[in-house]
């Protein structure tokens, strides 16, 4: 289904899927989000120039925010970019949400001191021109992470990420079923991103695999 979608477009989440998505993965992905932030304030100072591609309903944006960063949201669905406003009015911080494509980043060159995108990557129609554009916009120095479902992802690594959520009823069986078919379907494994890897600017990197995850860590 990704797949197909993204051949001729980026796949975005727009109207009542989108409220449906914040509303309901909100407490799920939470401690993930705060975990994520960790993780990006191990590389750079409070200070730093952060930008997420594809924040969604933006809860990790706003998690980088609290910790003093100044961050960019870009994102393909205007439906998403009035929710993260409105999240990030509620959790009273700043963040400069932008309605753009991954493969056209509405950013300076070299303005970034970090990139991150968070269980979107796959949705790009243009993989390599989104690893391109995200080189573009990084600082000389910076480090871009991409954090993304695992192709080669096992049916017990989907089974233990589903018990970590502490889902249940409807939303359990349905985030189970997404991820070991069209989620899983339309995912890369670290062979396919080394493939792309080649075609981009980007020749200094590390793939590390956690759980159903692949993070990929691009070096500029």
């Amino acid at each position: 289904m990704i797949k197909n979608v993204r051949k001729n477009k980026d796949v975005g989440i727009y109207g009542y899927t989108a409220k449906w998505y914040d509303k309901n993965s909100r407490k799920s992905r939470m401690t993930q989000m705060q975990r994520y932030a960790n993780e990006v304030a191990s590389f750079v100072s409070g200070s730093a120039n952060v930008l997420e591609v594809a924040p969604g309903p933006g809860y990790l944006a706003i998690e980088l925010a609290k910790k003093g960063f100044s961050v960019t949201g870009v994102e393909i669905s205007p439906d998403f970019v009035k929710i993260e406003n409105k999240n990030a009015d509620e959790a009273n911080v700043a963040v400069d949400f932008k309605e753009g494509n991954a493969d056209d980043l509405p950013c300076e060159d070299h303005f970034f001191d970090f990139i991150i995108c968070s269980a979107a990557f796959k949705n790009f129609k243009d993989p390599v021109k989104a690893l391109c554009e995200m080189h573009r916009v990084l600082k000389e120095g910076g480090t871009s992470l991409i954090i993304d479902m695992n192709h080669d992802a096992t049916p017990e690594d989907i089974n233990n990420e589903i018990s970590e959520t502490g889902m249940k009823g409807f939303d359990k069986h349905f985030v189970k079923f997404a991820f070991k078919t069209f989620l899983k379907q339309g995912a890369y494994s670290a062979e396919n991103f080394e493939s792309l890897l080649k075609e981009t600017p980007f020749k200094n990197y590390m793939i590390k695999k956690e759980g159903i995850s692949l993070f990929l860590y691009l070096y500029k």
